[in-house]
């Protein structure tokens, strides 16, 4: 069954529901530190602005019942890796397991595809994201490694899973 959401351009009346989605720190926890915490109406209104003005749209937000819950962006690589792309994602925690992710991940994996020149999409989630890793795998990615405490986060060493799906 698919669930209702809309991947949509951002726009500035979306502030106050990013602000308030986005400043949690668990969500912080499980993404990298250029995700800023807390979150705050100055780091929103940088994010809407870039987001908004790339073409074609490499980030979208994630609506839900008529309500921004999360953002998905797709990020192309340069030079020898220009046929791959990184794929990043977050959603509200009050929306955590309602198959939202799952499907803007379904959605933005199709967009990739069919909007940039490349023929691999990949995820990097850190290894205690054990959420994150599901919705992959149940969106068709493979896991094609795991680098051993590569990744240093809230003062500890984490593992890194690098999931990929291709054309």
């Amino acid at each position: 069954m698919e669930i209702e959401i809309k991947l949509r351009i951002w726009k500035m009346d979306d502030l106050e529901s990013l602000v308030r989605c986005a400043n949690n720190k668990t969500i912080w926890d499980n993404l990298t530190d250029a995700f800023p915490h807390p979150y705050t109406r100055e780091a929103g209104l940088n994010y809407i602005e870039k987001a908004s003005k790339e073409y074609p749209v490499k980030i979208f937000a994630i609506e839900f019942q008529n309500e921004v819950v999360g953002s998905i962006g797709i990020f192309p690589d340069t030079d020898v890796y220009r046929k791959n792309a990184a794929i990043a994602y977050w959603v509200a925690e009050p929306f955590w397991g309602k198959g939202i992710a799952t499907e803007a991940i379904r959605r933005m994996v199709k967009y990739g595809f069919a909007t940039f020149d490349i023929t691999r999409i990949y995820a990097k989630p850190f290894g205690k994201n054990g959420a994150s890793h599901k919705v992959l795998e149940k969106t068709g990615f493979l896991l094609e490694g795991i680098l051993n405490g590569t990744v240093f986060k809230n003062d500890e060493f984490l593992d890194e899973f690098i999931y990929a799906i291709r054309r």
